[in-house]
């Protein structure tokens, strides 16, 4: 099933977020190869691609996983999560409607 994470930055967290980013990303390209990523992507703070320093304030990724469990402990284990990148993750179940 796929779920959807969505996680939220502490406030000023772009350095750490910066610093963790490349075991995040691989993270990511390990789902990607397993055929189980849909999107994932960082959340702008200003209405610009590059926001610079004003950073971000959070990530949405949406990946097939077995169970609720699964999802949630994958969210647990990331590095945006265990650097303080994330003041938290919440995970839901996600149904695809379109396109």
């Amino acid at each position: 099933m796929l779920y959807v994470l969505i996680g939220e930055d502490a406030p000023n967290a772009l350095d750490k977020r910066l610093a963790a980013r490349g075991e995040h990303v691989a993270r990511l390209q390990a789902l990607q190869a397993d055929g189980r990523l849909v999107l994932a992507g960082p959340c702008p703070a200003i209405d610009a691609n590059d926001p610079g320093p004003a950073g971000f304030t959070g990530s949405v990724i949406i990946a097939e996983f077995p169970s609720l469990a699964d999802a949630e402990a994958w969210a647990a284990a990331d590095p945006y999560m265990t650097t303080g990148v994330f003041t938290r993750c919440t995970v839901k179940p996600f149904r695809k409607t379109l396109p």
